[in-house]
């Protein structure tokens, strides 16, 4: 059976907060998860450790236990993999609507350029 990791949520109305768990793929969203990896809550707060004011959204996992359910072959949902990316477990994902550049001759040239220095 194939196993997801995904979002599911918590919280009241306008208020939500998130479980990041591995589940079955054909469970409801809000079904009894195989496991509990994280939270995350989506809500900008100001960090009470840092007098600057900066807003930060809270991401709590257990990384050991999602690295080890990456590697069975669980695969993550689009958010789950982006929340992954942040904490360093998975590589960014490149979204569908974003085109890579091709590099400019400029740059093509310094890049020639510095790969012919090293063989040197």
């Amino acid at each position: 059976m194939v196993l997801k990791i995904r979002l599911a949520r918590f919280g009241r109305t306008n208020a939500p907060f998130y479980n990041i768990v591995v589940a079955h793929a054909r469970t409801a969203r809000n079904s009894k998860p195989l496991e509990v990896i994280g939270t995350y809550d989506p809500i900008p707060k100001p960090d009470q450790f840092d007098g600057s004011g900066k807003l930060h959204k809270d991401i709590t996992l257990d990384s050991l236990r999602a690295k080890y359910w990456i590697g069975v072959g669980a695969q993550p949902s689009d958010t789950v993999w982006r929340l992954l990316s942040m904490v360093g477990i998975l590589a960014p994902k490149q979204r569908s609507g974003q085109r890579q550049t091709p590099p400019t001759p400029a740059t093509k040239a310094t890049q020639d350029a510095a790969a012919s220095s090293s063989q040197a």
